[in-house]
């Protein structure tokens, strides 16, 4: 008998192969440490006083980013966004010297930071399992107490927006939640949309909680990690393309 186990035709039983282990695909994908290393670099750059300077080219990574993982509504969404709170930043106190106006457009100016922002975190939340993120963090010899509060949050925020799809499609149901309704009754729209999150938000919370501490995040003992992180390609030319990016935006500045 050799050692070996028989290879069985899994086409005609009707059973499904399933896909390679998730080490197996990770170099396709951006490493942890370098998508974490890019957000916090954007982050830092952008909420920094003079940060509006590099939210064009953090809004480029973010679509590159997005082309990259094939998620075409991201693309998209991003200009659309940006340009929407530019258009209130800037364009809105133009219109007239009320100072409503001005605190409407210095929400709108943080908004644009923060969708810049959002568009590298949104890549990280969609393509980092909670597994190799915690790996990665371990690897960087992190904290303990960072650690089990990034994986948690990582897993909590797509939670949260599904949640919140849930309670839009019950106030649906139920006749509430229009743009009539909410121009009509402001504050009961939000009280309707805010409580149900907040309640379903507290419940998922302790879900993950519980769900961190029963894999073990919590413990004092490092765990060893099936598929280790490891650089790759994909990484080489993040680091290149935000390198050429930052250039230009100061090579940009200069030339002014």
């Amino acid at each position: 008998m050799s050692g070996t186990s028989p290879q069985l035709d899994t086409t005609a039983l009707g059973v499904t192969v399933p896909g390679p282990p998730e080490g197996a695909v990770s170099r396709r994908t951006l490493d942890p440490r370098t998508a974490v290393a890019i957000l916090l670099a954007a982050s830092i750059t952008i909420m920094a006083p003079g940060g509006l300077l590099f939210v064009p080219a953090a809004l480029v990574a973010g679509m590159l980013l997005a082309i990259a993982e094939r998620a075409w509504r991201r693309v998209l969404a991003l200009p659309l966004a940006a340009a929407t709170a530019a258009a209130v930043a800037y364009l809105l106190p133009l219109a007239a010297p009320w100072p409503v106006l001005g605190i409407i457009g210095v929400m709108g100016g943080f908004s644009l930071r923060l969708v810049a922002v959002a568009g590298i975190a949104a890549h990280l939340i969609e393509t980092m399992p909670p597994t190799r993120f915690t790996a990665a963090l371990r690897s960087m010899r992190v904290p303990h107490a960072f650690t089990v509060s990034g994986s948690v949050l990582l897993r909590f925020v797509p939670t949260i927006l599904a949640e919140a799809r849930a309670v839009r499609d019950a106030m649906r149901l139920r006749g509430l939640g229009g743009w009539l309704d909410m121009l009509r009754h402001p504050v009961r729209s939000i009280e309707y949309f805010t409580v149900p999150l907040i309640a379903s938000s507290l419940r998922s919370a302790e879900d993950l909680s519980a769900s961190a501490l029963l894999r073990g995040l919590g413990s004092q003992p490092r765990p060893t990690s099936m598929h280790p992180p490891r650089f790759g390609p994909a990484d080489v030319v993040a680091v290149i393309v935000v390198a050429a990016l930052v250039t230009t935006t100061l090579l940009w500045e200069a030339g002014r």
